[in-house]
């Protein structure tokens, strides 16, 4: 099997909207006086990972980034007051739609029905995780955070030691065995421990396409430490 053929629907873990509020929450400004050419160049970085990665998108992505980048064009040309067609800040086309959509996060969170961070694929887990730490307050992981562990790790790596692909690459599927006999014999592992020194730059996108199958599939959850930012796996 070539793993460049191999494809996670982007779809079924969060949409669009989740990857803007995640920026928005990751530099921890206001939706109503969003840094637009900030937030649209780091929508088009996430975008070009994903797709990287074999993640397929969406359309409503590709919208997303088409619109982010048309209203951070607007803002940079010279605004005319006299004209009423431009009295309105080019950010509200993005700012209402975003305004509601944390109002229904925030409601369904209420309900206990998803949690802020992450989508009902990451949902919370009615037992408490069994991390070594336990007073220390633990959260369901959500994709884009765990993009941004990923893209650490990836950072920590020196560019020689990323071979792009090696006749030893094991398959996604192959990788869900092997992180299944893990989590059989350790009950649990921190997402850092999965990402072997030795390994390629293909070893290390096979691993997270495994995680993120596997967590569709409901076989493991991935959680968060608050304070020490720690990420583990467990059965789900």
């Amino acid at each position: 099997m070539q793993e460049d053929r191999y494809h996670i629907h982007l779809d079924v873990f969060e949409g669009p909207m989740d990857l803007l509020v995640h920026l928005i929450r990751k530099n921890e400004v206001d939706i109503y006086d969003i840094p637009i050419a900030v937030i649209a160049d780091q929508y088009l970085e996430y975008v070009e990972q994903m797709q990287a990665m074999n993640v397929d998108l969406a359309g409503d992505f590709l919208l997303m980034a088409a619109t982010l980048m048309q209203i951070k064009s607007r803002m940079l040309l010279p605004r005319h007051f006299d004209d009423e067609d431009d009295d309105e800040d080019p950010r509200m086309e993005i700012v209402r739609p975003l305004a509601e959509y944390l109002q229904l996060k925030e409601a369904a969170e209420s309900i206990g029905t998803r949690h802020l961070l992450g989508d009902s694929v990451f949902a919370r887990s009615p037992e408490p995780m069994e991390f070594d730490d336990r007073e220390d307050e633990v959260i369901m992981v959500g994709l884009f955070e765990l993009i941004d562990a990923f893209a650490k790790i990836l950072e920590n790596v020196r560019q020689e030691e990323l071979v792009t692909v090696t006749a030893e690459t094991v398959s996604v599927k192959e990788r869900i065995n092997q992180i299944a006999d893990i989590l059989e014999e350790k009950q649990t592992v921190t997402f850092t421990e999965l990402f072997g020194e030795d390994y390629t730059k293909m070893d290390m996108i096979v691993t997270f396409l495994a995680l993120l199958e596997m967590t569709k599939l409901s076989i493991i959850k991935i959680a968060q430490h608050l304070h020490s930012g720690i990420i583990r796996i467990f059965y789900a």
